[in-house]
């Protein structure tokens, strides 16, 4: 899992199948501190976040799908958690 922020939506008429129902978020990958780490991009929403969440990103396409409730579904990466704190 990493840490990331939720930096915006993606809005699209069309999509695959797969993708239908479902919210499309760009993160940003972050460290602990909210320093960013690495280039932005697409996630699947699976936690109801929003802009300016931290939140938890799996890119594991098998267990992405999982959260997604959809074994066929075309996806690398979904949000599987809103964090509410860090602590050290």
């Amino acid at each position: 899992m990493k840490l990331a922020k939720v930096i915006g939506n993606v809005v699209a008429t069309v999509k695959t199948e797969s993708h239908q129902n479902t919210k499309m978020m760009v993160v940003e990958p972050v460290d602990h501190s909210g320093k960013s780490i690495g280039g932005s991009f697409l996630a699947v929403d699976g936690a109801q976040a929003g802009i300016g969440d931290t939140v938890l990103i799996i890119e594991e396409g098998g267990s992405a799908r999982a959260i997604m409730g959809n074994p066929e579904g075309a996806v690398d990466a979904i949000i599987a958690g809103v964090v509410d704190r860090l602590e050290e």
